[in-house]
């Protein structure tokens, strides 16, 4: 197969793993594959598909290959990186056409990451693109000046690079060259309104390139314009002293920007990003006057407002400045992707779709909030309530012929309410001279009842938005009462009115009253079922693994059912299990949707835990439904739910309290195969399957010689590797509780502490030295025949005579200083065993040890971040109640997902005691009783106050 063929076998379900092998392959051996994948990103005869693959492969091989060392990756040839460099930036800006878009932004990133390794040392030219930009004034006058040359698009692409460079390069802090020229590209103080590239640049509109007003795609004067939007927004946040005495002007060419634009979508961008460059202006509290003045009022009614209201050809309300706002109609492409793309539609609402940017509503939203905060709160409510009646009267004349005359008030209502809000939390203050109650009593509750068709969709996910959005602000008990509704629209045949009423769900149940759930299993018990039936009918209608897996805000909500109803599923659990089997047996013939995936898998991580809780027989109905598609993920080798099979073995495997059955200890010889552990993303869940073997059935482990293997590990995999050393000392942890401590010190533990001397002489690091000393004060705190206050200390001796005193002075107690509130019991237990039952550190040649780890106990117990108490959070399900990944973007990632349902309770090391601090203090107190020694090592510290009440007999 050539490369292109190759990639494109990589985007095939049937076809891809084999493809990937060859991929990987080549890029091992084959000279000057990542030049090759780059040359092809720029071959415009090749297929998009190839080419898009190609950059996509060639970005994520230069993050993890141009690092190799830090990435533990097969390094790039030094002959082929000085190749690259040269040709990078070159390559993205060839790829300057909007056809080309996808394509540059991998090129950037890869320009990024190859600039954030290797400038300024190994990438000095890399400084000629800064010389380029300060050239812009050539460019910009070549097409200020009227210019009808044929090559103009290609001139004004250049601009619009430039211009964007120009951001790049003045976001983090602006360099002298950058602040010597402001007044050249924004303009200096004085007559001329014209005055600076940048602001004729926001009039510039040639004839030439104008482009079919139908094409969505913006011109090349659209974006060079909302790009220098978003310089003026960043300079107004970050070096507002150079644009100060500006800012007027800009503003000015904005509102005749937004009074001259049309409705068209390919001018939202810029449009949006002006409307954002007000809202900022407005809320640095700078400028109201700039806002508040008549005449400017006026401006903005006459050359904004009026031709763009959502009211317009209805009479204005004759009260002061009431065209103040620019706020913007529910456009005929946003009813079309409403019902074309509902499912893009649904995330540029909720501001997470990773393309598209902000909404001109949502910028207008943005203004709003921006005019109240800077104390224009009455005025404008007043003014936007007038627009709000004017809207409601419109539709109640012609319901049917007016919807989006409500739609705008519901939009200008929520806008004027919500004074801040968060993705998690929705509106979190709100206007008080607002009621959005008897708003939602008189205005929205009857759509959020009503059937269609009988009122428009986009009406009634209106009414289920409102809810979600002021959630906060509604009672649990009105909550609860329309919640049946929320259910019923689960059912609609409307695609957004469906998904936006499993969201709501979802965000109703993961509400928190402080750091409890709101809502509890009594309270969804009567819904749950019905819930669970109606989104897995809805997932399932899908049919092919793409379509099933489509809408991941479905499997959230049914997540989020499982996690709050807990055990109260018991009774119903096979029918719920066999539908999440059924999707999951889908899904892997083609796994594409990132999030999906992840809440499927927790789904079924948190229905185990809680059932097998309430019934531990049900875990064999769990393993037997589960077995089957899980052997297939092994078998068809699908890497991206590799982790997440070995996550719930995990947890099937501890939830067994008798003998360990055959087939999960058939499966351990595999699980110890190299090859299982070469593929990164499957360590973390590796370790976490061996620590469930350990902990289940080391003594066969030890028998069958398996033991031997995971300390190889151990040594060879994970302790030498920098990304994977935590994982290492999980593991050996577990080891350490696990093989009893005569066996652990005569054949294992000296083996594992070479391969710790080892890495700590070799590549030390910050995380490993303070995993290093955890580690130790764990192995101190744990109890038990065999185990004692010197066991680590007698080991560490055996290694190298007087070493102990150079580990510990040198990297442990320089570590203590650093410790993490979660670890700060283990360490100050750990520290107070060595202290008062090592003979070792009793000894008169390690007083001055024993005078270092006191004070340094001292401190640490001192301090305010000591936690007293139980390890764990008082409810056990705490990370549970947490799951939420409205963050994360879709595109996978070589990386490990953790699921939250699978986790056992942390282990304790010290158990014994609930309180650090009061455990230290009454064990020095009863040291100080039972052994003279540390009488007199008090004694040489006279400038310890807990020295000095330890030998008075005073409280400490």
């Amino acid at each position: 197969m050539s490369l292109p063929e190759l990639l494109l076998a990589s985007l095939s379900p049937a076809t891809r793993s084999q493809a990937e092998q060859t991929l990987t392959n080549l890029s091992t051996t084959q000279p000057q594959f990542l030049t090759s994948l780059l040359g092809l990103v720029l071959e415009s005869s090749q297929p998009l598909q190839a080419r898009q693959a190609a950059a996509v492969y060639f970005k994520n091989a230069i993050k993890r290959r141009w690092n190799a060392e830090d990435n533990e990756e097969l390094p790039i040839d030094p002959a082929e990186k000085t190749l690259l460099r040269s040709r990078l930036v070159p390559a993205m800006i060839s790829l300057s056409s909007p056809s080309d878009k996808l394509l540059r932004a991998q090129v950037a990133d890869a320009v990024g990451l190859v600039a954030a390794v290797d400038f300024p040392e190994r990438w000095p030219d890399l400084l000629k693109v800064a010389s380029i930009v300060t050239t812009q004034p050539a460019t910009a006058n070549t097409l200020l000046s009227g210019s009808t040359a044929s090559n103009l698009e290609t001139v004004a692409q250049a601009q619009n690079l430039l211009t964007s460079i120009y951001l790049d390069l003045t976001f983090h802090d602006i360099p002298p060259m950058f602040e010597d020229s402001v007044a050249a590209f924004f303009g200096a103080q004085g007559p001329d309104p014209d005055d600076g590239f940048f602001l004729r640049f926001l009039r510039w509109d040639p004839p030439a390139l104008k482009g079919d007003p139908e094409d969505p795609v913006p011109t090349e004067p659209m974006r060079i314009k909302a790009t220098i939007l978003e310089l003026c927004e960043m300079f107004t946040l970050k070096y507002n002293e150079l644009l100060e005495a500006r800012v007027p002007a800009f503003v000015r060419a904005v509102w005749e920007l937004i009074g001259a634009s049309g409705e068209s979508v390919r001018e939202d961008v810029h449009v949006a990003q002006a409307i954002k460059f007000l809202s900022v202006t407005a809320k640095t509290g700078l400028y109201t006057p700039l806002f508040s003045e008549d005449a400017t009022l006026q401006g903005l009614a006459e050359r904004i407002i009026v031709p763009s209201m959502p009211l317009r050809g209805l009479a204005l309300l004759s009260m002061p400045h009431e065209q103040y706002l620019i706020v913007l109609p529910l456009t005929e492409h946003e009813i079309d992707q409403f019902e074309d793309d509902p499912l893009e539609y649904i995330r540029r609402d909720l501001s997470i779709s990773t393309e598209g940017g902000s909404t001109r509503r949502h910028a207008a939203s943005e203004l709003i909030r921006a005019l109240v905060s800077i104390g224009l709160e009455a005025k404008i409510t007043a003014i936007v309530q007038g627009y709000i009646s004017l809207g409601l009267q419109n539709y109640a004349q012609n319901p049917s012929g007016n919807w989006k005359s409500k739609d705008t008030a519901i939009f200008l209502l929520t806008a004027i309410a919500s004074q801040s809000f968060t993705t998690q939390h929705g509106v979190t203050s709100t206007n008080a001279l607002v009621d959005i109650i008897k708003f939602f009593s008189e205005n929205v509750a009857q759509d959020l009842s009503a059937d269609l068709p009988s009122v428009h969709p986009i009406l009634q996910v209106d009414a289920i938005r409102f809810l979600y959005t002021f959630r906060y602000q509604l009672t649990k008990e009105q909550l609860t009462s329309v919640l049946p509704l929320l259910i019923r629209h689960l059912a609609s045949a409307n695609y957004v009115c469906y998904t936006y009423a499993a969201i709501t769900i979802e965000r109703i149940l993961f509400m928190k009253t402080g750091k409890t759930p709101t809502f509890n299993f009594t309270d969804i018990e009567p819904y749950a079922n019905n819930i669970l039936t109606a989104l897995f009918a809805r997932m399932e209608i899908g049919g092919t693994p793409e379509k099933v897996a489509e809408n991941e805000y479905l499997m959230k909500c049914a997540m989020r059912v499982i996690i709050t109803s807990k055990h109260t599923l018991t009774a119903t659990y096979p029918a719920i299990l066999g539908r999440l089997v059924e999707i999951l047996g889908i899904i892997s013939k083609n796994p594409s949707n990132p999030l999906f995936n992840q809440y499927t898998f927790e789904s079924l991580s948190a229905l185990l835990r809680f059932v097998s809780l309430a019934d531990s027989s049900s875990i064999t109905q769990f393993e037997a439904a589960l077995f089957g598609p899980f052997t297939i993920i092994l078998q068809q080798d699908i890497d991206q739910f590799i982790p997440y099979v070995f996550q719930i073995l995990a947890q099937m495997l501890e939830t067994h309290s008798a003998t360990l059955p055959e087939p999960y200890r058939a499966l351990l010889p595999l699980l110890l195969t190299p090859p299982v552990w070469a593929q990164k993303g499957n360590i973390p869940a590796l370790v976490r399957l061996v620590n469930a073997f350990l902990l289940k059935d080391v003594a066969k482990m030890e028998t069958e010689g398996q033991l031997k293997t995971v300390i190889a590990i151990v040594q060879q995999r994970l302790i030498p590797s920098k990304l994977n050393d935590q994982y290492g000392f999980e593991l050996i942890q577990t080891l350490v509780r696990t093989i009893p401590p005569s066996l652990l010190s005569t054949v294992y533990f000296g083996a594992i502490l070479n391969a710790l001397f080892t890495r700590l002489q070799t590549s030390k690091t910050d995380k490993f030295t303070y995993s290093m000393a955890h580690l130790v004060f764990f192995v101190i705190c744990l109890k038990g025949e065999g185990l004692s206050a010197d066991f680590v200390v007698s080991e560490v001796e055996k290694v190298q005579a007087g070493i102990w005193a150079q580990l510990f002075k040198g990297i442990i107690l320089p570590e203590v200083s650093k410790t993490r509130t979660r670890d700060t019991k283990v360490i100050a237990v750990g520290l107070t065993r060595l202290l008062t039952e090592s003979q070792y550190m009793l000894a008169p040649q390690a007083a001055e040890m024993w005078h270092n780890a006191f004070q340094a106990l001292e401190t640490l117990i001192s301090s305010p971040k000591v936690v007293s108490g139980d390890v764990d959070d008082d409810d056990p399900d705490v990370a549970l109640t947490a799951i939420d990944y409205e963050e994360q973007t879709a595109g996978y990632q070589a990386a490990f997902s953790r699921l939250a349902a699978s986790q056992p309770a942390q282990f304790d090391a010290a158990s014994y005691t609930k309180d650090a601090v009061a455990y230290t203090k009454q064990e020095l107190q009863n040291a100080l009783g039972r052994d003279p020694r540390i009488r007199s090592l008090l004694t040489s510290l006279p400038t310890s106050a807990w020295a000095r009440s330890l030998l008075l007999g005073q409280a400490m």
